[in-house]
């Protein structure tokens, strides 16, 4: 019987491939005496392997002087089953044979992407790239970002409690919002909340709802919330587009805007700020959300849509828009809550404007001083919507 050592060492030859004399004479068998006849003749083999060290043999393939630049059909030829200089091309980014023609489908015969090298990865081909940064860097920081945003304004309510009106409500009303302004911003308040809410649960729902739900059921809502994501999206856009313009005269700086930012626009000091029609704060969040990282939002949403005509979707092309995608929405997020904080729980009156069209005297007053007085004096109606309610005008 051989030992334990000489039969793995054959078995490891022969599944390489590799070539080796065996004697079939049982080991235990001794060899017979010689005598005359046999004696000039040369001695047999002893059986088994002879003077084979695995760790120096070499394959067949490596005779070749060129053995690194074997093709995988020659390559073959010696040994059989090895595709090593397939993949090595494959790795290294070469584009084989397709069918498809080229101007559809120009990576179709490209398994790995080129090197690249994004911010916040390493050097390494453009799909372990995008993974890296999605995942060290925009779900763990986008994440913390968006409760670090919830977590101050939970703390400010807390703290500080909504804020009130000082003076007693005097029943008279002035249009704030008319019913074109009121459906164009529902509009894309409604697509806003229906994406930000699919767009969080498909990038943390893993987190939070999978250990939860179970595989199954999660797909099936991360599946639902998908497609509302894209039949919302284009919504959003075109929502967008009609807010910018309703609301863009309005929002123009004025006087008065460098002192409200700079007073912050007194929510720790509790004296409100006098501005028009919307503060400093109301701006910001149009100018740098609406209109800034509304474009980035929606241009890089309707690339993840395929909506651009003309364009060749590949998939750096994604990934880069997957990239900008995710980062804008994030921090038109994180500012949006404040807005909606504000406009909700956080200030007395402010849901009864974009609800009904029409705030108090007293609101207008406290909050928007300056856009109080110029109704007051008649440059702006207190009215701007027919028909007008005769009880719920102020008159200047």
């Amino acid at each position: 019987m051989q030992r334990p050592s000489r039969f793995l060492a054959a078995l490891f030859l022969a599944a390489t491939g590799w070539s080796a004399t065996v004697s079939a004479q049982p080991a235990a068998t001794p060899a017979p005496a010689p005598t005359a006849a046999t004696a000039p003749a040369a001695a047999a083999p002893a059986g088994g392997i002879q003077s084979a060290n695995i760790f120096e043999v070499k394959p067949d393939a490596s005779a070749d002087p060129k053995y690194a630049q074997q093709t995988n059909g020659e390559r073959a030829k010696v040994q059989p089953g090895n595709n090593a200089p397939m993949w090595r091309q494959v790795g290294s980014g070469v584009t084989g044979y397709s069918s498809l023609p080229k101007s559809e489908a120009p990576e179709a015969g490209n398994l790995i992407q080129p090197f690249v090298r994004y911010p916040g990865s390493l050097l390494t081909n453009a799909g372990e790239a995008w993974r890296q940064v999605r995942n060290n860097w925009l779900i763990p920081y986008g994440g913390a970002l968006l409760l670090i945003v919830v977590g101050a304004i939970a703390l400010f309510y807390f703290g500080k409690g909504r804020i009130n009106l000082h003076g007693a409500e005097t029943g008279r009303k002035i249009e704030r919002f008319t019913p074109f302004e009121r459906s164009a911003h529902w509009a894309n308040a409604i697509a806003f909340c229906i994406l930000a809410i699919s767009g969080l649960i498909m990038a943390f729902g893993k987190f939070f709802l999978l250990p939860v739900m179970g595989l199954t059921l999660f797909g099936w809502l991360t599946y639902l919330l998908k497609n509302m994501h894209n039949f919302a999206g284009p919504l959003f856009a075109v929502s967008l587009v009609i807010v910018f313009f309703t609301f863009v005269r309005d929002n123009m700086p004025s006087r008065g805007d460098i002192g409200w930012l700079l007073k912050g626009g007194g929510l720790l000091s509790g004296k409100e700020v006098p501005s028009h029609r919307f503060n400093a704060g109301e701006k910001l969040v149009f100018w740098g959300g609406v209109f800034f990282l509304g474009i980035i939002v929606v241009a890089s949403g309707l690339v993840l849509d395929k909506l651009i005509p003309g364009l060749i979707y590949v998939r750096d092309t994604m990934q880069v828009a997957h990239m900008v995608h995710a980062v804008a929405t994030v921090l038109m997020m994180a500012m949006f809550i404040g807005h909606i904080y504000i406009g909700t729980i956080g200030m007395q009156g402010a849901y009864d404007g974009m609800k009904t069209g029409y705030v108090d005297e007293t609101w207008a007053r406290e909050h928007h001083e300056y856009w109080y007085d110029d109704v007051k004096a008649g440059k702006i109606p207190a009215q701007r919507s027919e028909p007008a309610p005769p009880s719920q005008t102020v008159q200047a």
